[in-house]
């Protein structure tokens, strides 16, 4: 998988949020890293008709089989907001596990977002909760440009 002399070879598959946010630059700036865009908005899930929501699980599904289908030349595959694709209902988890229980021995999977299913942890070999104590937002401040995106 790792070419003679580089780095590690690493996708960024991201659900959920387009290439607005503050990440996407600086990942792209970096050797090694692609990005697989998540080219289409749909708004807020609570927001979305019923018609918004099955476009999106559609959208979303079919991003989640290309990251796969990339992943076998990959030492990582970051499912960035996955977990929330899931909790949301965008994406049925029964792929998702399928996907991973298919993925090549040597890849490394990392997936984040909101309220992971018991049978990801389950299935996870490392767990991290990240939770806000404190906020500006709880003040009134809104996201700031360079700060929050």
């Amino acid at each position: 998988m790792r070419a003679a002399g580089s780095g590690l070879k690493v996708l960024a598959a991201r659900f959920l949020k387009n290439d607005r946010s503050g990440e996407v630059p600086v990942l792209e700036q970096i050797s090694g890293i692609q990005v697989l865009s998540c080219e289409k908005s749909f708004g807020f899930s609570w927001t979305m008709t019923p018609q918004e929501k099955q476009e999106a699980g559609e959208y979303y599904t079919g991003l989640l089989r290309r990251a796969f289908d990339l992943g076998a030349d990959l030492d990582v595959l970051v499912l960035d907001e996955i977990c929330g694709a899931v909790s949301l209902g965008f994406i049925d988890e029964k792929v998702l596990l399928d996907a991973l229980s298919r993925k090549p021995k040597g890849l490394e999977v990392v997936m984040t977002g909101r309220n992971p299913s018991e049978a990801l942890l389950e299935l996870a070999d490392y767990v991290t909760e990240m939770k806000a104590l404190k906020h500006p937002y709880e003040k009134g401040i809104e996201a700031r440009a360079g700060i929050e995106y």
